[in-house]
C-alpha cells in the first residue's frame, strides 16, 4: 500500500510538517532504501523543523529471498530500481540543492550490492550511501528526537525495519531540543521480511507466532543485560519510542482510520494493552482478512504479524507500559543536519 507520508496537516510534536507554498528557499532531500521500503523526502526549512514540499513512498522488497540466496534478485533490484528512477525525477523537478542517500540493511548484507549501487548510478544519476548499523541508529534518534518527553530521563527507541531492528538506549539532557546521548545501540539480524520469509506470513499459528516472540526476546536479552535498562523501567525513567512501519500501522488500525493519515498516527500514544488488542484482532484474521484493513493492505498483509511478534518481545522485554509513535526517522535525521544552520 502506497501511504502519503506526510499530509497537509502539521504532524504533532515540534517538526512542522506540511505542504508548503512556493517559497524561494533552497530545497533539501533524504532518501531512505530499506529492506523492504523505497522513501524520499523533499523539504525547506521552516521555524522549528522544515516543511515538506513532496514525498513518496513505495514497497519495493529489495531484500526478498535475500536470507536464503544472499544476494539481491534480479526482480528485487528492477522493482527498486523502477522506484529509484521516480524518485530522481522528484529530485530533479525540485531543484535540490543537497541531499543524501542511504541504503540500510539489504544492501549492508548482499554480496552483488556492488553491482546494484552501480547500476542505480548509471541507471538513475543517484550515488547510494550505505551506512552502518550505528549510523542508522543515530539517524533514527536525531529523527525522532522531537517527540520525546524533555521530563523523562531515559528513552528506549526502536525501528522495526524489514531486515532488521535497531534498539536505541538514550539519556535526556533536559532540553527539548537537545540531542539525546545514546548509551547504547543494537541491531538484530532480523525484521518483518526476514522473519516472514522464515516462519511464513499467510497462515501463522499461535505455535509460530510464539517462535517468533521467543526469538526476539531471546535477542534482545543480551542489550539488557549490559545496560540494566529493566531497573529503569521499575522506577518509572523510561519512555519508548517506536519508528517503524509496525508500531504506525498498528496505531492506524487502533484508531479504526478509514484510510492511513501521517497527521493521526504521528505523536500518537498507544498503550501495552492496546497494542495486544490490536496485535490479537490481527493475528485472528486471515490473510485476506488483514490485507482488507486499509492501515495493513495487501503488501504489508503477510508482514505484519512478523512486525508484532518482534514488537511483542519488545514490550515484555522492557514493561514501561505506553509507547510513543512516530512515523518519522532516517529521512527526517538526515534532513535536520542538511538544514542546521540554514536560514528559514
Amino acid at each position: 500500500m502506497l501511504r502519503a507520508d506526510h499530509g497537509a496537516a502539521p504532524a504533532l510534536g515540534d517538526t512542522a510538517f506540511s505542504e508548503a507554498v512556493r517559497q524561494p528557499q533552497a530545497n533539501y532531500a533524504a532518501l531512505d532504501l530499506g529492506t523492504n521500503n523505497c522513501r524520499l523526502l523533499v523539504a525547506r526549512p521552516a521555524r522549528g523543523g522544515f516543511r515538506v514540499i513532496d514525498a513518496f513512498s513505495r514497497i519495493v522488497r529489495l531484500g526478498e529471498g535475500l536470507s536464503t540466496t544472499g544476494g539481491l534478485s534480479e526482480a528485487a533490484m528492477a522493482r527498486t530500481i523502477e522506484a529509484l528512477r521516480v524518485c530522481a525525477g522528484k529530485l530533479g523537478q525540485r531543484k535540490v540543492m543537497a541531499g543524501r542517500y542511504v541504503a540500510t540493511e539489504a544492501c549492508r548484507r548482499a554480496e552483488n550490492c556492488t553491482e546494484f549501487l552501480d547500476r542505480v548510478r548509471d541507471e538513475i544519476g543517484i550515488e547510494l550511501e550505505i551506512i552502518s548499523t550505528a549510523e542508522e541508529a543515530r539517524l533514527v534518534v536525531a529523527g525522532c528526537a522531537p517527540l520525546l518527553h524533555s521530563r523523562i530521563p531515559y528513552a528506549l527507541v526502536f525501528d522495526i525495519g524489514g531486515g532488521s531492528t535497531e534498539i536505541v538506549w538514550l539519556r535526556r539532557h533536559g532540553s527539548r531540543y537537545g540531542v539525546p546521548e545514546i548509551l547504547g545501540s543494537v541491531s538484530l539480524p532480523f525484521g518483518v521480511v526476514t522473519f516472514t520469509e522464515r516462519f511464513g506470513g499467510i497462515e501463522v499459528s499461535p505455535a509460530i507466532y510464539r517462535a517468533m516472540v521467543a526469538e526476539a526476546e531471546a535477542a534482545l536479552q543480551p542489550f539488557e543485560r549490559e545496560h540494566g535498562i529493566r531497573r529503569e523501567v521499575r522506577a518509572r525513567q523510561v519512555q519508548m519510542l517506536g519508528s517503524s512501519g509496525t508500531v504506525t500501522t498498528l496505531a492506524g488500525v487502533h484508531l479504526a482510520l478509514p484510510r492511513y493519515v501521517r497527521a493521526f498516527v504521528d505523536g500518537s500514544m498507544l498503550t501495552f494493552d492496546q497494542i495486544e488488542l490490536v496485535s490479537r484482532h490481527l493475528a485472528g484474521l486471515d490473510i485476506e482478512g488483514r490485507a482488507a484493513n486499509p492501515c495493513v493492505g495487501r503488501e504489508r498483509a503477510d508482514l505484519v504479524l512478523s512486525g508484532c511478534a518482534i514488537l511483542d518481545a519488545i514490550c515484555s522485554t522492557w514493561p514501561v507500559g505506553r509507547l510513543r509513535v512516530a512515523d518519522r526517522g532516517i529521512r527526517e535525521g538526515i534532513l535536520f543536519e542538511l538544514m542546521q544552520g540554514a536560514p528559514e
